[in-house]
């Protein structure tokens, strides 16, 4: 920490910081300066809870002012903030592993490659135990049941995959870039697939579909809503291409990664911590972010209302949140902040990584209710209008704000939280504890040996390309390529290629079903229209991004 003194404000009293009834202040805290009482008694909660650190004041840290946040208010979501090197990532750590320890699962997004040390014991030293008396700490040294992830099975990890079709056109249009002329162009493709039971597995898939939909024989298909012009296919191609060349490919395919799987806990009845690594994607920023938005949307689909129980089914931990919110549409951003908003009734808190507060849009910081800030840099006149509008989002509090969030040392930080009555903490200054697990990344070799032991690998390890749209509709024109369709369609289905004539052709035709009828008679699809139960037609259903599933 900086010699900079934690002092109140000039000209401020008591009265500045929320007044909270503390159901329970040790003796010992009682002596406290009268306005640092006041901030510890609204940290004195009755339940469960998660132990941040000590309060920091006029300089020092006073042990027995504890900083906490109660367990069952991590479903109101947060932000953890903060220049590079403060310590944000050994935050995320801390409150991991205390969340496991509590039966909470846990997602962390591992950008930079050094969260896996949450599977292993950390190693004691000067630094740590320094660091644990100041703050009245017991640390012992533990690791957390774990699984480790990439995404598409580039880097460290089981691999991580979605379909096409469970993506959806409005996550996908993101990654692509699409304007929203395109993007609505490539929802009606979706439309059209899933209404014709073809299955987007892949992106061959969905370069087969878009195709057909620009052939002779089917580019009458989508005429009754619409339409798909030849120059909007040719950008939507383009982009694919583009996409595939960047090596994207293997993110999308099959098997797809079931979301139920970081919901798990351990046999000892700790949560599981899922660590996604994303270092080895670094420079896909657009892809990386957005699947991740994929993951919480498809839980945000599946689970059902739980309201507001005593903890949390996961907790989310989105590193890198800025990426997420750049370039992006204002559909896109209202579908963002009505699943952020939805998902707290259904037990998930998310909590967004970022560097500033500004770099989330107002109503998705809105919706933020635990705040835990690092120091700030103020070197520039941009740094300063980031400062000063940091400052505007907390609470009135009994600290020079703008002093201290430069001031503060890598460890400490001020939070902000809701009580268990659901009101905003007063400000506090935290001097944050250490985290008890590796504080580091594992050996290369251990990481490898949990990831190829952990029962999900066989699951998930090997990709498959099974039949779908590629090959049906390579299979209905005798196995040409997606360019050479020839021959018309109608509106209900997809017909064979055109060949032979007469007798022969009709016979062909009773003999072998088309397309859509495969699809239709297939095993898959009556388990699907099983589970929509009294869905008109065949359509996907889809979320508010456009996700789907077509199991689980």
């Amino acid at each position: 920490m900086s010699d900079r003194k934690i002092t109140p404000k000039a000209g401020t009293g008591a009265g500045t910081a929320p007044r909270a009834a503390a159901p329970e202040v040790s003796a010992r805290a009682a002596a406290l300066p009268r306005e640092a009482l006041e901030i510890a008694a609204g940290y004195a909660f009755t339940g469960p809870a998660l132990h941040l650190g000590a309060l920091l004041w006029e300089g020092g840290c006073l042990p027995d002012a504890q900083i906490r946040v109660p367990l069952p208010v991590l479903n109101r979501h947060g932000l953890v903030a903060g220049a590079t090197g403060t310590g944000k990532t050994k935050t995320l750590q801390l409150i991991a592993e205390q969340l496991s320890a509590q039966g909470v699962p846990v997602f962390l997004a591992d950008v930079k490659g050094d969260l896996s040390g949450v599977a292993a014991p950390g190693q004691p030293g000067d630094k740590v135990g320094a660091r644990a008396a100041e703050v009245q700490q017991r640390w012992a040294a533990k690791g957390c049941p774990a699984e480790f992830y990439a995404l598409g099975g580039i880097g460290r990890g089981i691999p991580v995959r979605a379909t096409i079709t469970s993506f959806g056109p409005v996550l996908l249009s993101k990654v692509l870039r699409l304007n929203p002329t395109q993007e609505q162009s490539l929802g009606l493709i979706f439309h059209y697939a899933d209404t014709k039971g073809l299955e987007l597995v892949d992106l061959k898939d969905l370069r087969a579909v878009v195709a057909f939909l620009t052939s002779d024989e089917g580019k009458g298909e989508l005429k009754g809503i619409g339409g798909l012009s030849t120059a909007t296919a040719g950008v939507i191609l383009r982009s694919l291409t583009a996409f595939e060349a960047q090596g994207m490919a293997d993110f999308f395919g099959e098997p797809e990664f079931d979301t139920g799987e970081l919901l798990r806990t351990a046999e000892d009845g700790r949560g599981v911590v899922s660590v996604l690594e994303l270092a080895a994607v670094q420079d896909r920023p657009q892809l990386f972010s957005t699947f991740l938005m994929w993951l919480l949307a498809d839980l945000f689909h599946d689970l059902p209302e739980v309201g507001d129980a005593d903890r949390p089914k996961l907790v989310f931990f989105f590193d890198e949140a800025h990426l997420l919110f750049d370039d992006a549409s204002g559909a896109f951003l209202d579908a963002i902040t009505q699943t952020v908003r939805l998902i707290r009734s259904k037990g998930v808190g998310v909590f967004f990584v970022t560097q500033t507060p500004k770099d989330v849009p107002a109503d998705v910081l809105g919706q933020l209710g635990n705040r835990i800030q690092h120091a700030l840099r103020a070197f520039t006149p941009d740094d300063q209008k980031a400062l000063k509008a940091t400052v505007k989002t907390f609470p009135n509090s009994a600290y020079d704000l703008e002093e201290l969030l430069t001031g503060l040392g890598t460890g400490e930080a001020v939070v902000t939280v809701l009580s268990e009555r659901g009101a905003p903490t007063p400000v506090a200054a935290t001097r944050l504890r250490a985290p008890e697990s590796l504080m580091g990344p594992l050996d290369a070799a251990e990481l490898e040996r949990a990831v190829t032991s952990s029962a999900l690998y066989g699951r998930y390890a090997q990709a498959v390309d099974r039949e779908s749209a590629y090959e049906r509709l390579q299979a209905s024109r005798g196995g040409k390529g997606p360019d050479e369709i020839r021959g018309g369609k109608g509106p209900d289905e997809i017909r064979e290629a055109v060949g032979g004539a007469g007798e022969h052709r009709a016979r062909q035709q009773k003999e072998q079903p088309s397309v859509v009828e495969q699809v239709v008679g297939s095993g898959m699809f009556k388990s699907l229209a099983r589970s929509i139960g009294t869905q008109i037609g065949r359509e996907i259903t889809r979320s508010v991004f456009g996700t789907a599933r077509r199991r689980r």
